[in-house]
């Protein structure tokens, strides 16, 4: 068994601010006994502003290498990185802005540091969210360049697959076709899901997705009213292969904790062997 964690915030404009939330959530979720912690999409900084966004994104490392020299202009990464090591964690730092060819756009990624805060794999969110209510209207293809690949790796708690916000609402993108053998033991969630989606259709979706994947769910948020004025939904969530969630935090900043049971997950496909019936050849 290994102990997961999912942080909740509610970032601000102030990214140093936020980032030293985060040190400490990932503090206490260390002190709880987490092993991998999950942080939500954009914790760094939540802005209407897609020009913050754009100016806030940072050169991004490269996976595997020694990052050191690039501490003093990558604050987000180095402060995971840091995290990571210092408390003998896995970070996953559940979205960080990175910039891309295109000076007017980012990628919304992924990242994921090792327990000695080194830098080992990458997610660029594949799906853009588009939303219009009234007088609400987002949408992430005027700043976000989607990204184009699956990300899956070996964490402490199995095969991960990590995954962003919008990407819930696909569940074909989470079978594995390239090696259907190779089953996920674990779904990474990070997101900052609006209070009206996510009201309606964030605890199906997660449910929705460990139920026919057959394994546990971890789903990290932003939860609550933000600097800007926006309103996220929250409800980050521990879900196990039966689709019964384990622990739950509404609003708020705080820490979502349980453990991914190996034993459990073998026990729901022999039961139930649904995931061996898929059809990759369809």
């Amino acid at each position: 068994m290994t102990k997961v964690a999912a942080i909740q915030m509610v970032s601000g404009l102030n990214t140093m601010k936020n980032l030293s939330e985060m040190k400490q959530l990932v503090a206490e979720a260390k002190r709880d006994g987490a092993e991998l912690i999950l942080l939500p999409e954009f914790f760094s900084l939540i802005s209407d502003l897609h020009e913050q966004k754009v100016m806030h994104a940072e050169v991004p490392w490269k996976l595997n290498e020694d990052n050191s020299k690039n501490v003093n202009i990558s604050p987000i990464q180095k402060a995971l990185s840091e995290s990571a090591e210092d408390n003998n964690v896995w970070i996953v730092g559940g979205s960080v802005p990175l910039r891309t060819e295109n000076k007017q756009k980012i990628n919304n990624s992924m990242l994921a540091f090792n327990n000695k805060g080194v830098l080992v794999s990458r997610y660029d969110k594949v799906h853009l969210f588009k939303y219009q209510q009234k007088d609400q209207l987002f949408d992430e293809t005027e700043f976000i360049s989607a990204g184009n690949y699956k990300t899956w790796m070996k964490t402490p708690a199995g095969n991960t697959f990590f995954s962003i916000c919008y990407d819930i609402r696909f569940p074909e993108f989470y079978r594995k076709k390239e090696n259907p053998s190779d089953l996920i033991d674990l779904i990474l969630v990070s997101a900052a899901f609006t209070y009206e989606t996510g009201k309606a259709h964030w605890e199906l979706l997660l449910r929705a997705r460990a139920i026919e994947n057959q394994c546990f769910v971890l789903a990290s948020a932003q939860g609550g009213i933000h600097e800007c004025g926006r309103k996220t939904w929250g409800h980050s969530m521990l879900i196990n292969p039966w689709g019964d969630i384990i622990s739950q935090l509404d609003f708020g900043s705080g820490i979502v904790i349980g453990e991914v049971d190996h034993k459990i997950i073998k026990n729901v496909r022999n039961k139930l062997p649904a995931i061996f019936h898929q059809r990759y050849d369809l």
